[in-house]
This record gives C-alpha cells, sequence and structure tokens, in this order.
C-alpha cells in the first residue's frame, strides 16, 4: 500500500510522524499483591480502605508529588502513600494517582497490602505501617530487547552516570529525592536516567535502595538499549532517549566533554532537521491549495471530519461544564464524561488531556476510521470538537461500562449468566467480523481486551478504543510495525516479538476474551494449588487432561457443559501459536452458531511456559512498559525470567 494513494492514508502518515509527544499510560507498569492477608467484603478494613482510596479525589496538589493519607483504627486502619516521578506536573500527577486508586483493588482483590506502578506514579498502601519504612522487595525487571552497538563503551558510561544519581537522589530532602541526567559515551551512544526514591526514606535507606536496583541491572538489561527495575521504595530507569521532562531542580549530570559532543551533534542535526521542515512546510502549503478537491475524491464511506464537529459550548453544557458528578473514569489520554444533549440524548464525552502528546494521534485515528463506521457492536462516534487545546470525542452513551468490571469482579460476575455470556462472546465476533470483513474499510483493532468492550442497557457488547487500530486495504493481509502498541495478555505472539501483526492477531486477542469469560480469570499468573499458573497454560492443561470442569467460573450456574466446553475449544483454536493455525473471524462465528460443526483438534497454545511473572505487558509509545503481578517478596530471580521469556518490548519512540 502506498502512504499517497488516498488523503486518508496521508493522514494517517501524518499521525505517525508528529505524534512525538508521551502519555502517562492507563494501563500499570507493574503491580505487587502481597500474600499477607486478606479482608472479607462489607469488613470495616474495606470500608476504610475505601474512604482512603476516595480520598485521594479531594487532596490539594502540591509540588513534589508526594502523598501519605491514613484512615481508621488499629486492627484495621489502612495506611497509604503515593509517589509521583520528580519531573510531572502536580495535574498530571494526581490524574495518574486517581487512576491507580481505581484500579488497585481490581488488579489485588481482597488484599490488606498491595501497590501498583504507572509510567509517571505510583500508590501503595496496608495495614502496616509504610511511611518511613524501607521496603527493597524487587517487583519488576523490564528491559529493551534491542542491544546497544557498543556494549563496552556504553555499560562503562552507565555504570559512571548511574552511581552519580544515586548520590544525589539520596541526598535529596524530606520532599523530593529524585535525580536526572544523560551522557553521551565516546561512540557516540547517548544515555537517559533517572533515579528515584519515596522522599520519606532516611539518605542511608533511599543510598541502600537504590544500590539494591543498581545491582540487579547487569542481569536485567546489560547491554541494551534501555532497562527499568522497580523496588517498592524506589526504581531506576535508563533509556537512550530522552523519556523524562526537564527537571525544575537542575538535576541533567553532562560533562563539559559531553557538551562540546553535544554541540558537535546539535550543529549537525539541526541543519538537516530544518531542511526537512522547510521541504515538509512547502508540501502542506501546496497541499492545503487542493483541500477541497481532496475532500471531494475521499471514499464516500470514509467521513469528512468537518460535518462531525460539535460546538465546544455545547458540549460543556451537556456535561454540567465537565463537572466531578458526570465523570465517568479517568484514562490515560485524559477523562470520560456523561453528557446529555438539548435533544435528550444521553453522550460520552472523552476529553483528551492537554498533556498527551499521543492524543494528536489518538484523536485523528479515532475521527477518520470510526465515524463513519456502523455496527450494534461497535461503540459508535458521533462527532468531535476542538477549540484551542481542548479535544473532545463524543461517542454514544452505553450504560453499563465495561466487560471487566463484571466479569473480574465477585460480586457484578454472578449478574452475568451463561446465556448473557455467550451472547457476549457472539456480539464481539460479529463486532470483530465486521472491522475484518464487512465494512468497506478493513480494520485491525490491536487492542481487543474486556476494559475495550463496552455492555449496554441489555448487556449487548460493544467495541471501544479504536486509537491503536490500523487501517488496511482490502486486498492487504498483513502488515509490520517497529512501534508496538496494545495489551501485551492479549497480544498476539507473532506482532509482541517481530512487530507483525494481520486479522489474525485480532482472532488471538479474541481467544483469550473468550477464556476469561467462561473462567471469570483474567489472563495473568495466579496461584493454583501452591502452583503459579497462566491462563493460557492452566486452560491447555486441563483441556488435555479432560477436566475442563475445572474451568468454569465458580459463580456460572451451569446449564449447558456442552455448549461452555465448545467456547473453550473455540479459545483454544484462537490463541494457538501457528498463525494459519488460527481461524478467521468468519470460521469463529459460524462455529459460534452451529453446534453441528466439527471442530478441528487446537495446538498448544503461544506463550504456554511455567513461568511466576504475570503475562499481561501493556506498551505504549513511550517505549515500554508492562503490568506484572507477583507477590511482594519475591525474588530477582523470579522476576527477571521475564526477560528471557518475552524479548517483546518496542523501541522507544523517538521524540
Amino acid at each position: 500500500m502506498e502512504i499517497g494513494s488516498s488523503p486518508l492514508f496521508f493522514l494517517l502518515a501524518l499521525s505517525f510522524v508528529f505524534a512525538f509527544g508521551a502519555a502517562q499510560n492507563s494501563n500499570p507498569t507493574a503491580s505487587s499483591c502481597s500474600n499477607r492477608g486478606n479482608f472479607t467484603a462489607g469488613s470495616t478494613y474495606e470500608a476504610n480502605l475505601n474512604t482512603l482510596l476516595s480520598s485521594f479525589s479531594s487532596i490539594t496538589a502540591n509540588d513534589y508529588g508526594f502523598y501519605n493519607l491514613s484512615v481508621g483504627q488499629t486492627p484495621d486502619q489502612v495506611n497509604a502513600i503515593a509517589l509521583c516521578r520528580g519531573d510531572v506536573q502536580p495535574d498530571v500527577c494526581l490524574s495518574c494517582i486517581n487512576n491507580a486508586t481505581t484500579e488497585i483493588t481490581s488488579v489485588c482483590p481482597n488484599r490488606k497490602e498491595a501497590a501498583i506502578w504507572y509510567e509517571v506514579c505510583m500508590l501503595r498502601y496496608s495495614n502496616r505501617s509504610v511511611v518511613g519504612v524501607l521496603d527493597r522487595s524487587i517487583v519488576a525487571g523490564l528491559l529493551n530487547p534491542f542491544n546497544v552497538t557498543d556494549a563496552d563503551s556504553f555499560n562503562a558510561a552507565l555504570n559512571n552516570l548511574l552511581p552519580d544519581l544515586m548520590r544525589r537522589a539520596s541526598s535529596g530532602g524530606s520532599l523530593r529525592k529524585f535525580a536526572t541526567g544523560n551522557v553521551i559515551d565516546p561512540v557516540l551512544q547517548p544515555i537517559y536516567a533517572l533515579e528515584q526514591c519515596t522522599p520519606d526514606l532516611s539518605q542511608e535507606d533511599c543510598t541502600t535502595c537504590l544500590e539494591t536496583a543498581l545491582q540487579e541491572i547487569p542481569g536485567c538489561c546489560g547491554g541494551r538499549r534501555g532497562g527499568h527495575v522497580i523496588l517498592t521504595s524506589c526504581f531506576v530507569r535508563f533509556e537512550m532517549q530522552r523519556f523524562y521532562d526537564e527537571p525544575t531542580n537542575g538535576t541533567t549530570s553532562n560533562s563539559d566533554d559531553n557538551n562540546n559532543m553535544s554541540r558537535i551533534i546539535i550543529a549537525i542535526v539541526v541543519p538537516v532537521a530544518s531542511v526537512a521542515i522547510i521541504i515538509v512546510c512547502v508540501y502542506f502549503f501546496l497541499r492545503s491549495r487542493k483541500r477541497k478537491e481532496i475532500v471531494e475524491t475521499v471514499d464516500e464511506e470514509i467521513i469528512n471530519p468537518e460535518s462531525l464537529q460539535f460546538d465546544f459550548g455545547t458540549i460543556r453544557i451537556a456535561t454540567n461544564n465537565f463537572s466531578d458528578e458526570n465523570k465517568l473514569g479517568q484514562g490515560g489520554f485524559g477523562s470520560v464524561y456523561k453528557g446529555r444533549l438539548s435533544s435528550g440524548q444521553d453522550i460520552a464525552v472523552k476529553r483528551l488531556s492537554r498533556e498527551s502528546g499521543q492524543g494528536d494521534l489518538e484523536f485523528k485515528n479515532e475521527v477518520l476510521l470510526v465515524a463513519k463506521l456502523q455496527h450494534r457492536n461497535l461503540v459508535r462516534l458521533l462527532g468531535f470538537s476542538l477549540q484551542r487545546t481542548e479535544r473532545l470525542l463524543v461517542y454514544e452513551f452505553v450504560q453499563n461500562a465495561s466487560l471487566d468490571r463484571f466479569i473480574f469482579d465477585p460480586k457484578r460476575r454472578e449478574q452475568l449468566d451463561w446465556e448473557i455470556r455467550y451472547k457476549i462472546i457472539g456480539g464481539i465476533a460479529r463486532g470483530i467480523l465486521y472491522l475484518h470483513e464487512d465494512s468497506r474499510l478493513r480494520i485491525i483493532h490491536r487492542d481487543l481486551k474486556a476494559s475495550n468492550v463496552l455492555l449496554d442497557a441489555d448487556m449487548n457488547p460493544k467495541i471501544a478504543d479504536f486509537g491503536m487500530a490500523r487501517l488496511f486495504t482490502m486486498d492487504e493481509t498483513q502488515g509490520n510495525t517497529s512501534r508496538i502498541v496494545g495489551t501485551y495478555g492479549y497480544m498476539a505472539p507473532e506482532y509482541a516479538m517481530h512487530g507483525q501483526f494481520s486479522v489474525k492477531s485480532d482472532v488471538y486477542s479474541f481467544g483469550v476474551l473468550i477464556l476469561e469469560i467462561v473462567t471469570g480469570r483474567r489472563n495473568n499468573c495466579f496461584n493454583d494449588r501452591d502452583n503459579m499458573e497462566d491462563l493460557l497454560s492452566y486452560t491447555w492443561k486441563n483441556w488435555r487432561e479432560a477436566t475442563t470442569v475445572n474451568l468454569i467460573d465458580p459463580a456460572l450456574r451451569v446449564s449447558s457443559k456442552s455448549e461452555i466446553t465448545r467456547c473453550l475449544h473455540i479459545g483454544l483454536l484462537c490463541v494457538q501459536e501457528n498463525v494459519a493455525d488460527r481461524p478467521t473471524m468468519a470460521s469463529v462465528v459460524i462455529m459460534l452458531n452451529s453446534n453441528s460443526l466439527t471442530l478441528p483438534m487446537p495446538s498448544e497454545p503461544a506463550f504456554f511456559m511455567h513461568s511466576s511473572v504475570g503475562s499481561d505487558v501493556s506498551y505504549s509509545s513511550t517505549g515500554y512498559s508492562s503490568r506484572v503481578n507477583i507477590t511482594t517478596n519475591r525474588s530477582s530471580d523470579e522476576v527477571f525470567p521475564l526477560a528471557k521469556h518475552v524479548d517483546s518490548f518496542s523501541e522507544p519512540f523517538p521524540r
């Protein structure tokens, strides 16, 4: 496919070229669910925890990004600390923390002690005292799969930079223990690094924590272009691309030689970049003269965005000036509000964050690709609004939130009997089939997961969030990318490892969804009779041993075991490692609707392995991040096999 074959493709290409900003992740980077005790539903501890988490929404922003709260009395007292990365602005900080408060109890249900990390913040709570207490438990070690050109030179420069940052971070005050710095090694390999402790630690404890983190780097990320080691009380990260904002407290680390080298590089890069910008500007000028002709020649199935534009004032009135009472949720790229138009129509409005550089890409992608798609199992985009820095996406309102809020919730899952779950599976399948084959556009969603399936008042599923979708021409079958996006637990292996995606990538994600809907389990690690299992290996083991009854969600009152077993069979067919062996969505829909059709035997699923690390790893344009669910006290030997089994992080997207 040639980029210039249509205005739509040209605009999509420009979206990727100019989307250099980074946004905080809506998915956690890591989480730690302690085994030190559970609380029961309706208990005093649960009430105190809910009060504490909701209190974060009303805290006053400060300039140093550290907060601690406590609610209740011993033994039901809940203590919490929240910390944002030292380079993050206060409003972005609070947005991330509020996102963490809504996610942590879902990731670690009923735990008396838990912690969660995002790209720019962390949240930790416990029934024990946590303020001023050093905890060196290793939570996660993440790496960039690409090697540096000269490992010896790179490692020597890194080994000089990190101890210096450790000293400066640990010597910080009681409000912030944070340092950043960058160097360029002798063969012109740049290194950017960041180190941070929770500021309640003493200088000695912060040094001890960071020393532990630095000791893990050779085993985790030696010779790699990037690495990220997270401990409960501190973390260290380095990259070959700048991933942090300019700090306000003067924490850069450049020698005179490095500054001279930087000037040389700037002297070379700036003229080249200037010529490129001039060429682009001339091209835009010429293209703008033909804008009307372009709009007229766009395929009628692709809508003219201007015809969908809402007046910003109309949306502001509909949402009561984006009031907290109308707020439905908080995501990585902004907030979602319920609104009502003067016509009486209910709407959902995604207000993209002003700090979200990736929001431009999301915005253009969703408006251009989704506005004209109409199917009962897709969330319909009604329009958008632009005013100065405000960017709004207006959707139809879907009453029952997302699927993950039901199937992973111990109470709400009971509302989903098998008849409803089967209807949800079939509806998702029909929605994906429409994207792949039945619309005039062939669209690969690339981020199918339970949280991106919404449920209407009648529990009909509607696929949402097309910000990561890719458009194919109808004769295309496969694409390649070096920018991996999506959620790893749902991500096909050929895409995660090699950047190859196709309709079969979505089929794999759909297979994971089926297994989650039937079992009521997330596709990550869990304990089964004192053994760590992941959902795919657990399903495969029970399938081979003809003990599929072990897989059925206990909340289900089983009325059709044969139908449930057939869905498990279809799910396993969809997650097979060999791309060619997976069925198309057209075949899946036929399988779901015809019990007389004989199904082929599935082969072993992709990523079938026994590992102590969960398999729900999420990616963003900032490079990589992961959701790792392990207990608090696991050793580094148990965490870092992630680097051995999953060599699939994308190279950080340059700014």
